[in-house]
């Protein structure tokens, strides 16, 4: 595909300052006019120029296989040149149907009751033929741009040897021999000689242009038929200077910019016009090329800037992607949310538009190269997460064995027990795959339950025991809320500290009515209590008064045991206190912690005072008990 100009390549028309001198000889003009001698202007070619792609195929291939059959007939045709634009064409259908065929293969395993973590994409076997017949397609689009190479070089090196040659024939037209016949036998030469290096071309050309006026200069051209070739050259460079104004006004600007090089190439082929006309014709086709590159540079920055754009979004996806820490993936729904933020950015990604040329392929393969490696870190954790799964259900069918085995024993206790421990195991052993879950907890249940069951069944005399014991109870707490509030206060609470040790003596209560049936009690006596006046300290030590020797230790091992809490809190309050010496109280945050440390000490010291008051008590029982 041959590539336009660029919109900086403009090439200025050789300006003629010679005038030509007065008519030749009859003879000498009866041949310039029979052979119309032209002035020739130079072909810019680029290094990669290529046929135009007329004769390719636009038919759209039904599948991939019907693709890579095209793109082996276009290898080994010798048009590989011409279908340039239909080979790009058919490698991004090609990809796109590989990507259909991926996703409708992800349907059909999902339909298919297929988890979706586990699908893998099958290898793609018509991907190795495609690439080799895409190789042979470049192999000998490189082949070609060598052979242009050669072929420019050889052409330049043509060009210099008629330059030299047309050198040679201005120094005889000048020595009076001139040679109008060779002369445009050379010119039809140079003619023929097309591309030739980028950098060679204005330099040969200028060349060229100096000789063909010198020459015309010195055959001293009749002054009519210049007069008159002017003339007509004039006409069509004014008529292409009217062309070139009105592609202003060109919608398409990448087509006016084509139409202006053609302009540019018939411009130069059209000979020369009057030399004080030149420098003005010049000037206002060059203005009006000046405009329409303008317009085609203005595009393709724009273009250039969304492109830039785009790659700052597509660069920042690729970021956010490689950013994922997959140590905090330790869940399946951690990892499902991060698969949906995944094919969230992959949705995005697709509305982004193209990044510049050089780093399109470069962006995409590092986006695509960061989902991989998700979607091979959560293969991985999901196939490990199912070998747990596997592993929890074998242990827990164990336990459905263990606890099936316990059902009919008649051990109560001993069994009970083996139960409540084989529910705590149950616990501490992760989940089972959905499927297995509910089954397997009803079967480990369902035993569980029969077990208790036949207990209750055989234990129901206990239960009635519990029941009564919950019935006096609540006689007792009828009895604390009908103290008479009138009597004196050491009357009360002597009373309260009767019903306190026979709530005491009663036995246990059913197993859910134990917290309830505990706070009513405390909330009756407690009543009593903020009724006298009597703080939660004098509470411990009325019920401490009330319970001495009740312990079952004797007084002095109890007074022992006393001490001993006293000095531990004591050697507590010394290292609070001690601590307290050495904090700063120079930011909030430190006097926070000096505040919170000082009613430590202060709590500590009001519970030492305690544990010295119960001290005498037990004191005063123990002389009581020595008289």
């Amino acid at each position: 595909m041959s590539e336009t100009l660029k919109p900086d390549v403009q090439l200025e028309e050789q300006n003629i300052t010679s005038t030509p001198e007065q008519a030749a000889d009859a003879a000498t003009t009866e041949i310039i006019e029979q052979n119309s001698i032209e002035e020739e202007t130079p072909q810019v070619q680029t290094k990669d120029a290529a046929p135009a792609e007329e004769s390719c195929e636009d038919s759209k291939p039904a599948d991939r296989q019907e693709i890579i059959e095209r793109i082996k007939a276009i290898a080994e045709s010798d048009d590989v040149l011409n279908c340039r634009q239909e080979v790009e064409s058919l490698k991004v259908q090609f990809y796109r149907m590989r990507t259909a065929e991926i996703e409708a293969a992800h349907k059909a395993f999902i339909a298919e009751n297929g988890e979706e973590e586990l699908f893998v994409p099958q290898e793609d076997a018509l991907d190795g033929p495609f690439k080799a017949a895409m190789e042979i397609i470049k192999a000998k689009r490189s082949a070609w741009l060598a052979a242009q190479e050669q072929e420019m070089k050889a052409n330049c090196e043509a060009k210099e040897q008629l330059l030299a040659q047309l050198q040679t024939l201005v120094e005889k037209a000048s020595q009076g021999t001139p040679e109008v016949n060779e002369f445009k036998s050379l010119q039809a030469k140079w003619k023929e000689i097309k591309n030739v290096p980028q950098d060679k071309v204005a330099p040969l050309w200028k060349q060229y242009q100096l000789l063909t006026e010198q020459f015309y200069d010195v055959l001293k051209i009749n002054h009519e038929f210049r007069e008159y070739d002017f003339k007509k050259n004039l006409e069509i460079k004014n008529r292409i200077c009217e062309t070139a104004e009105s592609l202003e006004n060109e919608s398409d600007v990448i087509s006016a910019f084509r139409q202006l090089q053609q302009l540019h190439n018939e411009f130069r082929e059209t000979g020369p016009v009057a030399p004080e006309l030149r420098e003005e014709i010049w000037t206002r086709f060059k203005a009006a090329s000046t405009v329409i590159n303008r317009r085609h540079q203005d595009f393709f920055e724009a273009k250039k800037e969304v492109e830039n754009e785009n790659l700052a979004k597509k660069t920042a996806l690729c970021e956010e992607i490689e950013g994922i820490d997959f140590k905090a993936l330790t869940t399946y729904q951690a990892w499902n949310d991060a698969t949906q933020r995944i094919l969230d950015m992959q949705s995005r990604w697709k509305e982004i538009g193209y990044a510049p040329q050089k780093m399109n392929l470069k962006i995409f393969e590092r986006f695509r190269a960061a989902c991989d490696e998700f979607f091979k870190r959560k293969s991985e954790y999901f196939k490990e997460a199912k070998s747990i799964l596997a592993k929890n259900l074998e242990r827990k069918k164990e336990l459905c064995e263990a606890a099936e085995s316990l059902k009919d024993s008649d051990d109560w206790k001993e069994t009970a027990n083996k139960l409540t421990k084989l529910q705590k195991e149950w616990k501490e052993i992760g989940p089972v795959a959905q499927k297995h879950s509910e089954a397997l907890w009803k079967r480990f249940v369902g035993a569980c339950d029969e077990f208790f069951e036949r207990r209750n069944a055989a234990t129901s005399s206990q239960r009635n025991a519990e029941q009564e014991n919950l019935r006096l109870k609540r006689e007792i707490i009828d009895k604390v809320r009908a103290i008479d509030t009138t009597l004196p206060a050491d009357e009360q609470t002597r009373t309260v500290a009767t019903l306190v040790q026979e709530w005491n003596s009663i036995g246990f209560v059913p197993f859910k009515e134990k917290d309830k049936i505990y706070k009513e009690f405390k909330q009756a006596t407690n009543a009593i209590y903020e009724q006298l006046h009597i703080n939660a300290n004098e509470r411990r030590l009325a019920n401490f008064r009330n319970n001495i020797g009740k312990s079952g230790n004797s007084l002095q091992r109890e007074r022992d045991h006393l001490i001993r809490q006293y000095e531990t809190l004591k050697n507590e309050i010394a290292t609070y206190e001690n601590n307290l010496g050495f904090l700063s109280v120079s930011n909030k945050k430190g006097e926070s912690l000096v505040d919170v440390m000082r009613q430590k000490v202060e709590k500590l010291k009001q519970d030492a005072q305690i544990i010295l008051q119960k001290i005498r008590l037990v004191e005063d029982e123990i002389e009581k008990g020595d008289k």
